[in-house]
């Protein structure tokens, strides 16, 4: 059975387009793959701690010599890894944010980036180790950036996910929606005429 893994990542609890758009992207998979498991990970209502002394002393403590609140934030983490191992299918959706990602996908990721367990460092450089992995990014924007040196969210999530192992993503781009209704209106069709493509 496929397994989609969605992971919403709007600050805005109500009617983020990014959130939107991927639900519409996850029906259409869903569609595709008959008794498809969808899995939501929403880290707006279930935020993540920033990295702090608290979370890298967990990370970094060898298992055998973690305190119970260092295991528990173990435990955490190694669960979101679980959950991203046993997808098929990646779903993201990233809004931009100042050219970036929201704080709350840039936590996620601090939590599932972990040596030994994600990645690995060999003598031929790092190796990731989340492979066979389908990933599509809908990234909503309020201007047109796409293909432009202001885009330093495109290869910044290409190169993350790469270093885990997860090569083979897709991204579409919403774009424009804070320049005028026609100007969004073409961005959401642009976005929609792509989901109806994956």
């Amino acid at each position: 059975m496929t397994t989609i893994l969605q992971i919403n990542s709007s600050a805005r609890s109500q009617g983020a387009q990014s959130t939107l758009l991927i639900n519409e992207l996850t029906a259409k998979l869903q569609q595709s793959n008959p008794g498809a498991k969808v899995v939501v990970r929403d880290l707006q209502s279930a935020p993540l701690p920033h990295l702090d002394d608290a979370v890298l002393g967990a990370f970094f403590t060898p298992a055998e010599n973690r305190t119970p609140e260092q295991q528990a934030v173990s435990a955490r983490s190694e669960a979101l890894i679980a959950e991203l191992q046993a997808a098929d299918i990646v779903v993201i959706g990233a809004p931009l944010y100042n050219f970036g990602i929201s704080s709350q996908l840039k936590t996620y990721f601090d939590w599932i980036a972990r040596a030994g367990i994600t990645f690995s460092y060999t003598e031929n450089g790092p190796k990731g180790l989340v492979t066979g992995k389908k990933v599509f990014v809908v990234s909503a924007r309020g201007g047109k950036y796409e293909g432009t040196p202001h885009d330093s969210q495109t290869p910044y999530l290409r190169s993350f996910l790469g270093f885990l192992g997860m090569t083979d993503v897709s991204f579409i781009y919403a774009e424009g929606l804070n320049m005028g209704p026609d100007a969004a209106s073409a961005g959401l069709s642009t976005a929609r005429s792509a989901i109806a493509a994956a």
